[in-house]
């Protein structure tokens, strides 16, 4: 196991992070229950009150006739069909449609607002994501290798014009990230708030939401009944999803990289982290601890 030396003492570099790890876990459950909890109490009390007030309305129907109403909205829902509308409604699985949920099944997103209904469409579901999801791997590892031969001749191109490797390492990242932040995260949540009538904020958070594969599902884009949307719409959302995840996993590398610098940097009584070996220091631990031994 990897270890870092200080102060005399070993300290487990795995045993840190499952440290750091669960502790994010912790803090963000946390938080996360102080923000949300009362918001759902209030919202599952305000729809209890909405129906006790419709069956006032209504007398003619009772509670459990409500009751047995609702979980066949909520039946269609988890089915893939929205309740608003009517039969007129655009279809969930026209081309575009399922070009862009075979993308959030290869790339293992799964919003959770549409699935196959059918055995049929279940087991090859089961078979295309088996197939699928190692060879979108594989096409992301690619384009990632790709980003990263522009990324090198960038910072070639600026070595000649500015003679300092490090600040020229620090400003070539800065432009890589700068560049793909707003081709991927600041101008299409402009395209989908406008097409979508959402805020540019939960525009924003939808791109996110699915480029970190998070895919809660709470919103979704091509899914209003009330909307005409052009026939490609969706499948270009999917050809973005499968770029822009390239790049971000690209970014979220370098980003746990630098974190690991940082680690060191900060503590300077440690050696180094797993990684480390390739420059000797590993090595040379082993060697020192043996000798003590």
């Amino acid at each position: 196991m990897a270890r870092f030396q200080e102060a005399g003492g070993k300290v487990s570099w795995t045993g840190l992070l499952v440290l750091v790890h669960f502790s994010y876990l912790l803090v963000g459950a946390t938080i996360f229950q102080i923000l949300e909890r009362e918001a759902e109490s209030n919202n599952r009390n305000h729809f209890q009150l909405e129906k006790l007030n419709f069956l006032a309305n209504y007398t003619c129907l009772d509670g459990p006739a409500l009751e047995k109403f609702v979980q066949v909205i909520l039946d269609a829902w988890e089915k893939g069909v929205n309740p608003s509308g009517n039969s007129t409604n655009p279809s969930n699985w026209d081309f575009s449609s399922s070009f862009f949920f075979a993308g959030t099944v290869v790339t293992t997103i799964g919003y959770g607002n549409l699935s196959p209904s059918t055995v049929s469409g279940q087991v090859f579901c089961v078979f295309y994501a088996l197939c699928g999801i190692p060879l979108n791997l594989v096409f992301l590892n690619q384009l990632g290798k790709c980003l990263t031969i522009h990324l090198g001749r960038l910072e070639r191109g600026m070595l000649s014009l500015v003679p300092h490797k490090q600040s020229v390492e620090v400003l070539a990242v800065g432009l890589f990230v700068a560049s793909g932040s707003l081709l991927f995260l600041v101008i299409p949540p402009l395209l989908f708030s406008y097409v979508e009538d959402w805020s540019y904020g939960e525009g924003f958070y939808y791109a996110f939401i699915t480029l970190s594969t998070i895919g809660f599902g709470d919103y979704v884009v091509g899914t209003d009944p009330d909307k005409h949307y052009i026939t490609v719409y969706r499948s270009l959302a999917g050809v973005w999803i499968i770029f822009a995840l390239a790049w971000l996993a690209l970014v979220l590398s370098i980003g746990a990289k630098l974190m690991e610098s940082a680690i060191v940097l900060t503590r300077p009584g440690l050696r180094g982290p797993p990684g480390a070996a390739e420059d000797g220091s590993s090595g040379k631990l082993e060697e020192e601890l043996g000798q003590r031994a």
